[in-house]
């Protein structure tokens, strides 16, 4: 299992309830770790739809979550 803070934005913040939360999980990539929280908290957008940081660089999908990690999904931003 490994330890990470995850921080959500936006829509995902509004799902979720919550501007951040601290997650144990086994997942072996950010994307499992997506999935994982996508079943969790009803997430509607699919990963393809996100960005991921990890400790305030953007990362890819099928990097490992590092023990003490901050990770960021990242939606779309509309605006005008």
């Amino acid at each position: 299992m490994t330890r990470v803070r995850v921080l959500y934005f936006a829509s995902l913040r509004e799902a979720a309830g919550r501007s951040d939360e601290l997650v144990e999980t086994p997942a072996a990539s950010l994307h499992g770790l997506y999935d994982e929280l996508r079943a969790r908290h009803g997430f509607a957008l699919p990963a393809e739809r996100l960005r991921v940081a990890m400790d305030g660089t953007f990362a890819r999908w099928e990097d490992a979550p590092r023990e003490g990690a901050e990770v960021a999904f990242i939606p779309p931003v509309s605006g005008g």
